[in-house]
């Protein structure tokens, strides 16, 4: 009886449960598909100010339809002005609602750059972060001598012309694994700067140009500054190899600066099928359904 006790103190709520956990009778695991405008919030994680971010919008309309404190675990940590179609999170609660409650009523309560897609319940072996096999992001571009103002902190602006062919070049280095510590944030508390990069995939539309990286998991910052390395190749301003070398290098100061937060999009986050995660469509929803992708992988 004893044994079963102390199982059960190690089990805390949204944890990934392991081998000899006790899941809590009575309580269900959910998972929620969230879309939001990143330009509204200081990023996904909830900080200890008064700061707006998307984990305390939904954690307070949660908590109010479940009448019970909600947290919320999310697949990938998003930056400030940064945006998601498909941000993927979960909660574990006592509280028995409809699903369509836990959408339309929490929709009802927060800000409207941020909406819950869709909700289905998981089982507990189910973790939103642990339990993915990759995660998708997609950069989107406007490359225009003149700015958009329908554009505006849903798409990076880059006036000077870019060699697209140039950055699908540069682009190949990047896939496999690899240190990518020359494109991690000095912040990042990641404990190993190695990562798999599965597929680099470049689309151009006009003047719409769509980076999309897929891979094991990023770095804090890791695709911002890869996009502000590609950048200067795009501008003709250094070779396309000079990817390469960065990377051998495995230092930050040597790649150029950080890329604007405006473009970029966690567009999808892969599980195994035993979740049943709902079939859906790759965003951010401006963008054509059809692009003319060049796999850069391949």
């Amino acid at each position: 009886m004893s044994q079963e006790f102390n199982l059960q103190k190690e089990y805390k709520r949204n944890c990934e449960l392991r081998p000899g956990m006790i899941y809590p009778e009575g309580m269900q695991r959910l998972c929620l598909v969230v879309e939001y405008n990143g330009s509204h919030f200081h990023g996904f994680q909830a900080q200890s100010t008064d700061v707006k971010t998307v984990q305390h919008e939904l954690q307070t309309a949660l908590s109010s339809i479940a009448d019970e404190p909600i947290v919320v675990v999310c697949a990938g940590r998003t930056d400030a002005g940064v945006h998601a179609s498909y941000q993927v999170v979960h909660f574990d609660t006592f509280a028995v609602r409809p699903l369509k409650a836990w959408s339309m009523g929490a929709n009802a309560r927060m800000n409207h750059a941020v909406s819950i897609q869709s909700v289905i319940n998981v089982p507990p072996t189910f973790h939103s972060r642990f339990s993915a096999h990759y995660r998708t992001y997609r950069y989107v571009i406007y490359n225009n001598n003149a700015r958009s103002a329908t554009l505006s902190k849903i798409a990076t602006w880059q006036k000077r012309p870019l060699d697209v062919d140039a950055m699908k070049q540069a682009a190949k280095y990047l896939v496999g694994e690899h240190d990518f510590s020359s494109f991690r944030a000095s912040r990042c508390q990641a404990k190993t700067p190695v990562r798999t990069i599965h597929r680099i995939r470049i689309a151009q539309a006009q003047n719409l140009i769509v980076l999309e990286v897929r891979a094991n998991a990023f770095l804090h910052h890791m695709i911002r500054n890869i996009m502000g390395t590609l950048f200067t190749i795009g501008y003709g301003d250094k070779p396309v190899q000079w990817v390469s070398d960065i990377l051998m290098e495995k230092d930050r100061r040597k790649a150029t600066a950080t890329a604007p937060g405006d473009g970029l999009y966690l567009v999808d986050v892969g599980y195994p099928e035993e979740f049943g995660m709902l079939p859906h469509s790759v965003g951010p929803v401006f963008l054509p359904d059809q692009l003319p992708w060049i796999d850069v992988s391949q």
